[in-house]
């Protein structure tokens, strides 16, 4: 068994979690938007953009790993052999549809790539719930200013 993808899932894991926790925990983006007497906050929908593209692409890189490691992605209930181009397609579009929507079922996971996918979609549903509450969090400390 070859440990450096194991190595490679393990720091993508890490920087996600990472990147998620920072968010949930408030941490600046170092971009900053000014929008005045708005409801809109821009700084959190560009981090929550940001976030987004750190979980889809990290979790497309697992999957594409994974491809390595005997653990694939079926396509329409076949196991095809794409080529190296065409596998990190399928992995970054898995990961786009399992986390933006849950899924559409022509692409699904095999073995450990079910867990992943689960963990995937989870972290979907709970980020926007998060914005949400940060947006809230940001309004009630501009008006206790």
């Amino acid at each position: 068994m070859n440990i450096i993808p194991w190595i490679f899932i393990l720091l993508t894991c890490f920087i996600i979690g990472i990147s998620i926790i920072g968010f949930i925990k408030g941490k600046k983006i170092y971009v900053q938007f000014e929008l005045r007497e708005s409801r809109f906050s821009s700084e959190l929908f560009f981090a929550l953009l940001v976030i987004y593209i750190i979980v889809i692409l990290g979790f497309g890189l697992i999957y594409f790993i994974l491809s390595f490691q005997g653990i694939v992605l079926v396509e329409n209930g076949e196991l095809r052999q794409p080529s190296l181009l065409g596998s990190i397609i399928h992995s970054i579009y898995f990961s786009g549809a399992t986390m933006l929507t849950i899924g559409y079922g022509d692409i699904t996971p095999i073995g450990l790539g079910r867990f992943i996918a689960l963990v995937e979609a989870l972290i979907g549903y709970v980020l926007p719930t998060a914005f949400v509450l940060k947006l809230f969090e940001a309004r009630e400390r501009s008006r206790d200013k």
